[in-house]
């Protein structure tokens, strides 16, 4: 398999939608509502958004295996020495890999040519592929965040930093 990471394109909006919303809804699968889903996925997820964060910048890279969108992530500066990932999601498919090794690589060359020296992540709780995979990486757990949903549920998500 022959994988390449790049910089998306508005002609990927409809694929990185499609890859996110499928992730998305996978990490939260039997903890959160399906309304809560939908709406979610309907907010974040829908082409016109999702074209004007390409435009933005907010998703940074995209691996192609074999010329398929297989991955994204996005992230940014938060601080002066401060960065996020934002969005982080590969393909069912083509997952275990080593695409979001790369992606993450790509990213946080990124980040550290900005000058960030530490990079967080937030990680929904009981999400076991991607707990492990920061992990692994470097992440150390550093809190627990609830947030409330609009749907009488809450969102748990854990957050987790590294130095670089």
């Amino acid at each position: 398999m022959d994988i390449a990471i790049i910089k998306p394109q508005t002609e990927h909006t409809e694929t990185i939608a499609a890859v996110c919303a499928a992730g998305w809804r996978q990490t939260v699968e039997g903890t959160l509502s399906e309304e809560y889903q939908r709406e979610n996925v309907a907010f974040w997820y829908n082409h016109d958004r999702v074209r004007q964060d390409i435009r933005k910048g907010a998703y940074t890279h995209v691996a192609l295996a074999d010329s398929k969108i297989a991955g994204v992530i996005g992230g940014g500066m938060t601080g002066s020495d401060t960065a996020e990932i934002f969005m982080f999601y590969v393909d069912e498919s083509y997952r275990y890999k080593g695409i979001g090794t790369y992606l993450l690589e790509a990213l946080t060359k990124d980040h550290i040519k900005n000058g960030a020296e530490r990079q967080w992540v937030s990680v929904q709780e009981g999400n076991q592929r991607g707990i492990p995979f920061y992990e692994s990486r470097g992440f150390v757990y550093q809190e627990r965040r609830v947030t409330p949903t609009g749907t009488d549920e809450q969102q748990v998500s854990l957050r987790y930093a590294r130095l670089l």
